[in-house]
């Protein structure tokens, strides 16, 4: 046999000592650039070589290149090659979708080139034999990332660097291109792996770049860089989602899972025939016309062209029905893939997900595959992103190797209908991190619902908008906003120009139809959270609906010294889902027999949330709020009147964000007591966002509505956009699991016993399965009980609670019990 040295890669014969010598399968053989390095080699057929950057380490060859080690189930290693092969293939699939199907193979074919490297080898051979503790720990993104600024563009090859640790800035980027380049302190390892993986995967080298897709060259300058920022994340999304799931599948000893296409006109016919019997089933109402009206409204707008859509409808006009029909139609009129439904609180996607299922889901849960997606989970599984503060060292170092692994359960979307949050959709989106971006290439192709649209952030609207816009013009994506409060977003530049289609003719009459509540004002010095509830507590039924968690758990306090009968219920975050599931349906029950109940709530209830009290108290909010509330007062119209008391207590918490005051100043000048106007008066909320939104500017076009945001997206800062783009402000919510019932206790343990072990990769089902057992303190409370020994870290900032638990108020942040070790006096 004829051969070359196959270790310092001098490619044909030049340069080996051996040249021109017939070789046996065990000859040794000495060649001058082994020797400069200081190693030996092997020839073709030899089964080891010694590695030229270490005397005495060695590497199978002969295409024996591993990208990750033994899989528990199957017993065997991953090769480098299936890796690269199957990711670059499963990439291509998933850009495919939005015409960039060759750049994402490519990216994803050279992503873990730098794993030939005989120092990676090593040292994944050295870690299995320790049992899989520890990490390999060698660099290996240098070498592709070069591959794939040479055969594509710099922005591109941030893919591939960033696929474990992020996205990164341009000018780390330049940074570290210049290491693997010659002359640079990865070079040797950069080039020793492109030559070991391109005798097994020779297409690494191609023969002239890859161009971009043809819409960004064809954008306006100013815009080019803002469509290359969203490429880059969706191509950044395809290799990262194929990389996981190829992985995933080789630690399962599974095929790939990867969803089929769905029959969207089978769907909408489920949809139908199910819709039927529901409403069949039901109490009938007297709004039930005007909700049917605003379905085949709905349904009737779905055969128009993709685009930016908007469905205004009164609280309690059925909106939830008259989304899906749309966006089910939609899909199935133009051959997209998937339904996206994405609403502003946890107890919206805990309620439209029943709902949803019960139309979409197929019968025999054991066969079909289910349709509905929910994903709600706040676990941020990348280690950077769960930085709890009252950590010791060994529980990050803990943490970091959950991370590697856990990172496999995050969420990617791949399902016909996935109803999700708006924290989920647009953090996924403006993130720089894996976990968080696998997902986003499923919305390519798709339809997005945007429930209660009016609750986004003004201070982000600027990328938001833009972002939407841009998945609209160039990904396929049509959006469907619905809000009984629509805010005036087409008065903002990013949307200048932008068709408007509207899906409901005249929303103004339809609000004058719906008109259901009276509103009484409280002010003044005297009005307090105690003297309403002393108030409320006079009513039978009624629902108070307040600013903070805080204010919840202490009005529960108050309403239950003050009522006489009834129950007295309670909704926040600080409950978990599936305690929040069982008082809602305590409520409806209660409410449908007639029997006393008094509830007191955040503004999660205002949103979506099924019910009809005759009475409603609202703590002085911005005005969508104000009309939310009133859409829990007489949504069925079974009175004449309900009666909405807006107040304003003088103890009340708020939040303290700039855009909250403005809306709140903004709201003062146009709602209250006669002469002024009420919330659902359209006219005047038109108006109330025009102010709304200038306060926030200062005279500088969106300046406090996410321009700067915009500026970092055109300079390609990932890192720092992620870091910026914060969808819950001051007060970043952590996840913590709560065993509240005994019963539960089994599965929940064993869902966190292999979240916590970082040699079993788990899929999304286990962090999915933990949902309805999940719920939500401030970051300064987590980090509080942290230290105290409350909870326990979990995996990413996911924590375990070992505190006290209140069978109505959950989290009670002012249980006397834990007080002191709580951290909260």
């Amino acid at each position: 046999m004829r051969s070359a040295c196959r270790v310092c890669a001098s490619g044909s014969e030049a340069g080996c000592c051996q040249r021109g010598k017939d070789l046996e399968v065990t000859d040794l053989v000495l060649c001058p650039a082994s020797v400069r390095h200081g190693g030996y080699g092997l020839g073709l057929g030899g089964a080891w070589r010694h590695c030229p950057e270490r005397r005495g380490s060695s590497v199978a060859v002969g295409g024996a290149l591993y990208a990750h080690s033994l899989s528990a189930v199957s017993g065997a290693r991953h090769t480098l090659e299936d890796h690269l092969r199957g990711s670059a293939a499963l990439a291509r699939r998933f850009g495919e979708v939005f015409g960039a199907g060759e750049l994402a193979e490519y990216l994803a074919l050279v992503h873990d080139v730098g794993k030939g490297a005989c120092a990676w080898q090593d040292k994944l051979k050295a870690v299995e034999a320790r049992g899989g503790k520890g990490k390999v720990g060698i660099p290996h993104k240098h070498a592709g990332t070069v591959l794939a600024e040479r055969y594509t563009q710099l922005a591109c090859a941030a893919v591939v660097f960033g696929h474990h640790g992020g996205l990164p800035d341009m000018e780390r980027l330049r940074d570290e291109l210049h290491k693997g380049r010659p002359g640079g302190s990865e070079a040797a390892r950069v080039e020793e792996a492109i030559r070991a993986v391109e005798r097994i995967v020779p297409e690494i080298h191609r023969p002239s770049r890859i161009a971009p897709p043809g819409w960004l060259l064809g954008l306006p300058k100013r815009d080019q860089r803002l469509g290359l920022d969203l490429l880059v994340r969706m191509l950044f999304s395809c290799v990262v989602d194929a990389d996981y799931l190829d992985t995933s599948a080789h630690f399962g000893g599974t095929p790939t899972r990867v969803g089929e296409p769905v029959d969207m006109a089978a769907l909408v016919e489920r949809y139908e025939a199910r819709r039927k019997r529901y409403l069949a089933g039901r109490e009938s109402s007297p709004v039930d016309a005007l909700r049917h009206s605003v379905y085949e409204q709905a349904c009737a707008a779905a055969t128009d062209e993709p685009g930016m859509y908007v469905l205004q409808v009164p609280t309690g006009g059925a909106k939830t029905m008259a989304a899906g029909g749309f966006a089910l139609r939609h899909a199935a009129e133009h051959g997209m893939r998937r339904v996206v439904l994405a609403v502003p609180f946890i107890s919206i996607t805990e309620q439209n997900v029943a709902v949803y299922r019960d139309l979409l889901d197929p019968d025999d849960v054991g066969g079909e595959p289910t349709v509905v997606l929910e994903h709600h989970s706040a676990v941020d599984l990348d280690p950077e992103g769960a930085a709890l503060g009252e950590l010791t060292e060994e529980q990050r170092d803990v943490l970091r190797q959950r991370a590697r692994t856990a990172k496999l359960a995050a969420e990617n979307w791949d399902a016909p209908f996935v109803v999700t949050t708006t924290v989920r959709l647009f953090e996924s989106l403006f993130s720089h991190r894996p976990s968080q971006m696998r997902r986003l290439h499923n919305l390519a192709g798709s339809v997005i619902v945007l429930d209660e649209v009016q609750a986004l952030p003004d201070r982000l609207l600027a990328p938001i908008l833009s972002g939407l816009r841009g998945l609209v013009d160039h990904f396929g994506v049509t959006v469907l906003l619905v809000s009984a409060t629509q805010p005036s977003f087409w008065e903002l530049s990013a949307w200048k120009g932008l068709e408007r289609k509207a899906v409901v003719d005249d929303p103004a009459a339809l609000f004058e139809s719906l008109r259901r509540v009276q509103y009484e004002w409280r002010t003044g010095q005297d009005v307090t959270l105690e003297s309403i509830a002393r108030e409320a507590a006079e009513h039978p039924q009624v629902l108070t609906v307040v600013g903070t968690t805080r204010d919840a758990a202490r009005f529960h306090r108050h309403l239950e010294a003050a009522s006489a009968e009834g129950l007295v219920l309670h909704l926040s975050t600080r409950m978990t889902g599936a305690h929040r599931r069982e008082v809602i349906a305590e409520i409806r029950a209660l409410l449908r027999r007639g029997e006393p109940v008094q509830v007191v709530s955040t503004s999660l209830i205002e949103a979506g949330v099924d019910v009809d009290f005759p009475r409603v108290y609202r703590a002085w909010a911005p005005a969508e709020s104000l009309q939310q509330a009133a859409g829990r007062c007489n949504r069925d119209g079974r009175l004449a009147f309900g009666t909405v008391i807006v107040f304003d207590p003088a103890d009340g918490g708020r939040p303290r964000s700039a855009e909250y005051q403005a809306a709140v100043q903004a709201g003062k000048q146009f709602f209250g007591p006669q002469p002024l106007a009420e919330p659902d008066d359209l006219d005047a909320l038109h108006s109330y966002y025009q102010r709304r939104y200038a306060y926030q500017q200062g005279g500088h076009p969106e300046s406090g509505l996410g321009a700067e945001i915009q500026k970092l997206r055109s300079a390609l800062d990932f890192p720092q956009v992620d870091r910026e783009f914060q969808m819950i402000e001051d007060q970043h919510s952590v996840p913590v699991i709560v065993i509240r019932n005994e019963s539960d206790r089994e599965q929940i343990e064993g869902a966190v016993a292999q979240l916590t072990d970082p040699f079993r990769p788990c899929g999304p089902e286990v962090l999915r399965s933990l949902q309805q057992h999940t719920a939500s303190l401030p970051k300064r409370e987590a980090d509080a009980a942290l230290c105290s020994g409350l909870a326990v870290p979990v995996t990413g900032d996911l924590l375990l609670w070992h505190g006290a638990y209140h069978e109505r108020r959950g989290l009670d942040p002012d249980e006397p019990e834990d007080l002191d070790a709580y951290g909260m006096v």
